[in-house]
C-alpha cells in the first residue's frame, strides 16, 4: 500500500444515523472470520476460505491498518470498508497516468445485506475521505455480475470509467470525486 499522506488514523469513531465506523478491535475477530469463510460474501471475491484455516491464521485483532473501519451496528460488527489502499500500477483502469489512487471496497455479512446499511457506511467513509485528502479521486472495481455492488456503487455517485476482463470475469471500473459528489 502507497502511504496515504498526511491522514491521522485512526480518526475518532464516526457516527451516522445506525451505524459506527471504527478501527477493529479483539471483539471483531470472528466477524472477519465470519465473512471470510461465507460463500455468499465470497461470491465475486474468489470464493469462501476454509473456517478451520481462519481460525489459524487470522491475527487476535484483524484488520488493524490505515483505511479500515469497522463497520458496527448496536456495539456488532456487521462489515468492514478499506478506503486508503492505492490501486496497484499492474492492474488495469486508472484513472491518473501513475495509478495509484485510492481504492474503495466492502465485505458485509449477508444478514446486513438489503437494509442501506454499506451506502450509509461508504458515505460517511467517503465524506472523512473528502475531508482527509482533498480532491483526491477514489475508484471502485466491482464484477459486473455483482448486481448490488453496480447499484451501491450508482448509489454513491461512481460514474463508469472502463470495463475490463480480469480473474476470469468482466470488472466495472468507476471513479467518485469528491469535487463532483458535492451538492450543487
Amino acid at each position: 500500500m502507497t502511504e496515504p499522506g498526511p491522514v491521522a488514523w485512526p480518526p475518532a469513531p464516526i457516527k451516522t444515523e445506525r451505524l459506527v465506523l471504527r478501527e477493529s478491535e479483539v471483539r471483531d475477530r470472528a466477524a472477519f472470520i465470519d465473512l471470510s469463510a461465507s460463500p455468499e460474501v465470497g461470491a465475486y471475491v474468489g470464493g469462501a476460505r476454509p473456517r478451520a484455516e481462519l481460525e489459524r491464521v487470522v491475527p487476535e485483532v484483524p484488520g488493524r491498518r490505515p483505511g479500515l473501519f469497522v463497520v458496527e451496528l448496536d456495539g456488532t460488527m456487521i462489515g468492514f470498508i478499506q478506503l486508503l489502499d492505492r490501486r496497484a500500477p499492474e492492474h488495469p483502469g486508472h484513472v491518473r497516468p501513475e495509478g495509484g489512487e485510492a481504492e474503495l471496497g466492502y465485505m458485509f455479512l449477508p444478514h446486513a445485506w438489503g437494509h442501506g446499511y454499506a451506502a450509509e457506511a461508504c458515505t460517511a467513509a467517503l465524506d472523512w475521505f473528502a475531508d482527509a485528502l482533498p480532491g483526491e479521486p477514489v475508484v471502485l472495481t466491482t464484477q459486473t455480475a455483482n448486481a448490488r455492488s453496480m447499484r451501491l456503487a450508482a448509489k454513491l455517485g461512481f460514474t463508469e470509467v472502463e470495463r475490463f476482463e480480469e480473474y476470469g470475469a468482466e470488472q466495472w471500473f468507476g471513479v467518485w470525486s469528491p469535487l463532483a459528489a458535492q451538492p450543487g
